[in-house]
């Protein structure tokens, strides 16, 4: 996460829940914000599905619950939003004007707004999540379910910047800003490299198609093979001594452990490294 303090002083109320909303504003809380989180009565799901991100996700931050249905949680919300240099919201446009949270400047004239939604213009109420942005994107391969939320994870990087635009160069902006975030666009973005060919089955470059990038198993598991670059290509055929075909790898790679095959990618510089089964942590 990014280390610095430029957004000290400035007070971030945010009603998202789930992954992009509380993404971003712990983003922003590393910067320097304060956060304010205000949860409903029945939590933020996240926290029942992943207990242990959830607490990384708000460490630090007030966590309030408030039934912004009832007059009087909505008179809490209204006192917490006057406070407040920016807003984060994450729900369907309707939710937003039931709540009449769709025309905050005209009440509070200095409260930037981040929404992130999941579709805009006629779109813009239908239901989804992650798995169905992926889904008409070309980054699923079914019936494998998605190891990583991709347009979640991106959303929430939109979030942050349009955060840091809404705040504009000054910590408190004399006039309210407020900036759409679509999920569904962000996953586009994420199967381009499909749309374009790039990557996505193994004809493609990035796919399989070319040896030096591909995945391989070892004695005891698989490695990540990335080189790419003539250099690092190079290397690597000198390294295991083959022409670089890609049954030549298939059958090296399979003498040794992926400890073995690290430990020479770092003593002749390539990119390559073993692949962490889930659960395993990142290396170091």
């Amino acid at each position: 996460m990014l280390e610095s303090k430029s957004l000290e002083g400035v007070r971030v109320l945010t009603l998202a829940v789930n992954l992009p909303g509380p993404l971003a504003v712990a983003r922003l809380q590393v910067m320097g914000a304060a956060v304010t989180k205000i949860e409903p009565p029945e939590g933020d799901p996240l926290r029942s599905a992943s207990p242990q991100w959830y607490r990384e996700l708000t460490q630090g931050q007030q966590v309030l619950t408030v039934d912004l249905k009832d007059p009087a949680g909505r008179e809490r919300l209204d006192t917490e939003l006057a406070g407040s240099d920016l807003l984060v919201t994450a729900m369907r446009p309707s939710a937003l004007r039931r709540l009449g949270l769709t025309e905050l400047q005209s009440v509070h004239p200095r409260l930037a707004h981040v929404e992130i939604v999941g579709h805009d213009g006629a779109l813009e109420d239908l239901p989804g999540h992650d798995l169905t942005y992926q889904a008409v994107n070309g980054t699923l391969q079914p019936p494998l379910m998605p190891t990583v939320p991709v347009a979640d994870l991106l959303g929430a990087e939109r979030a942050v910047s349009a955060a840091l635009l809404a705040l504009g160069a000054s910590s408190k902006p004399r006039r309210g800003e407020s900036y759409r975030v679509i999920l569904a666009d962000a996953a586009a973005d994420a199967g381009a490299a499909v749309r374009h060919g790039l990557m996505g089955h193994s004809s493609t470059p990035l796919g399989g198609a070319v040896p030096g990038y591909g995945i391989y198993a070892t004695s005891d598991g698989h490695i990540a093979l990335a080189a790419l670059e003539p250099h690092f290509w190079s290397r690597t055929l000198g390294a295991l001594g083959v022409a670089g075909e890609r049954d030549e790898l298939e059958r090296i790679f399979a003498t040794r452990t992926s400890k073995d095959w690290e430990e020479l990618a770092e003593r002749v510089d390539i990119p390559l490294i073993g692949i962490q089964k889930p659960g395993q942590g990142v290396p170091a």
